[in-house]
Order: C-alpha cells, then sequence, then structure tokens
C-alpha cells in the first residue's frame, strides 16, 4: 500500500532508523547510523557526501542491492528491510533504474540489446523487448543509433544507452551513481539536462554525487557525514 503525506503526495522512499555496520576483526564499523529519508514520487533528490561518508552504502540499500543490519526501508508501499534475496532481484528489476559512472553496458552488443536486458531477465518475449527498447533509445535521442556497439559510440551516447536501459521497465525510481563521473564537463552537463527533462517528464530520481554542480540540479540534496544525514536543503533554481 502506497504511504500518503500529510499534504496527499505519495512518498516513494521512507527509510527509519536505518544502519548498515560491518565487522573488521575485533572493531565494528557503522557505515549507516540511523537514517531517516523521505522521498516523494516525481522528486528529484540528490545525496552528497566526501569520500567514506556512508552515500554509497545509502545507495546500495535504496536499490536493494545490499540490506540493512538494522532499521526499516519502504519502497513503493513495499517493506524491502524484510525481503530475501529472490525478492530483491525482483524489486530491482521492476521498480529502480540504475545509471552507473562506468555505464556497464556488455561491449559486444548493440544498444539495443543492451537496452532490453532487464526486460529478457523479467521473461518479456521478443516483440516486447524491441518495441520497448526502441522506444527508450528514442526518448535518449539515439533512435539512430540502436545496431551500435558501444565501442562505435562516444561516452555520452554511452551513458545515454545507460539511461535508455534503466527506463525500460518504467520502474518507479531512477538511481544514478556518479553518472557524470566518467564524462568531460560539456558531455556531462548534457546527460544532466537529460535528467532534468526525464524528472519534468514525471520520474523520480536519486542522484549520488561527491560534486556540488552536479547535485545542484537536484531539488533537494541531502549531505551526509559519518553515516548520518548532516543536512538537507533545498534548490533554488
Amino acid at each position: 500500500m502506497l504511504r500518503h503525506g500529510q499534504d496527499g503526495t505519495i512518498v516513494l522512499i521512507k527509510t527509519r532508523d536505518l544502519w548498515k555496520s560491518y565487522e573488521m576483526g575485533a572493531e565494528t564499523i557503522h557505515a549507516l547510523r540511523g537514517v531517516d529519508v523521505n522521498v516523494e514520487a516525481g522528486e528529484y533528490v540528490a545525496i552528497m557526501g566526501p569520500s567514506g561518508s556512508g552515500k554509497s552504502t545509502l545507495m546500495n540499500l535504496i536499490g536493494c542491492l545490499d540490506t540493512p543490519s538494522r532499521g526499516y526501508y519502504e519502497l513503493n508501499g513495499r517493506l524491502v528491510s524484510e525481503m530475501n534475496d529472490n525478492e530483491l532481484a525482483r524489486i530491482r528489476n521492476k521498480e529502480i533504474g540504475f545509471v552507473f559512472q562506468t555505464f556497464n553496458l556488455l561491449p559486444r552488443a548493440t544498444a539495443l540489446h543492451n537496452v532490453e536486458l532487464p526486460l529478457i531477465y523479467n521473461g518479456s518475449d521478443s516483440t516486447t523487448r524491441i518495441e520497448k527498447a526502441r522506444r527508450a533509445l528514442e526518448m535518449v535521442d539515439l533512435g539512430d543509433r540502436m545496431t551500435h556497439r558501444p565501442n562505435e559510440l562516444s561516452g555520452g551516447q554511452r551513458q545515454r544507452v545507460a539511461v535508455a536501459r534503466a527506463l525500460v521497465n518504467n520502474p518507479s525510481l531512477i538511481l544514478a551513481d556518479e553518472p557524470t563521473g566518467n564524462l568531460d564537463t560539456k558531455t556531462g552537463e548534457e546527460i544532466m539536462g537529460l535528467f532534468g527533462r526525464l524528472h519534468d517528464a514525471g520520474n523520480t530520481i536519486i542522484i549520488v554525487t561527491h560534486e556540488l554542480d552536479v547535485a545542484s540540479y537536484a531539488d533537494r540534496i541531502l549531505h551526509i557525514r559519518d553515516g548520518a544525514i548532516e543536512k538537507e536543503e533545498q534548490v533554488r533554481h
């Protein structure tokens, strides 16, 4: 069941007292310390912090790539913090579109086939896969590059393929980890412009970054330090 805020907004992500701890020999390392986060459907949020702050750990928990040591995490009305591995895999495939700094494309596969991959994993038929993958590539202005392989594309085009792959399942959430990290400034600005258009179209986006100029594209920035939310700020555009 979807949570509604007091003003009627839909709460897509809700975490309460979220902890992630690791045993390092005799020592316990707390990567996250009691994090409380709400993200509404349609929001554009940046999670920002220096290396070792816990932002990647928080991203992994929000993205269902890892499970919390303790605490509560609800995504789109479903209690993720108590799911088993198979349930988490289904959530990752259906609810979340990932965009990584390193693109993570199959080098021998065409752009179209790379974008099809999430649909192959969830058992969609061939006709549906191709139609959805074509549409996703057209949304990121790569309709004329469908048969190109990654080595035939620029860095910016490769990242657009990765964004199209994130979009193809019509996920509840697009989660981007340092999406401009391997791009030059101009190309990075183009990719951030693309995220802006996706947000304007109604997509919920969370970007994890250590760069203020990237975070400033979002509407709200969560600053994390030493495993806790230090402060949050609204961005004026």
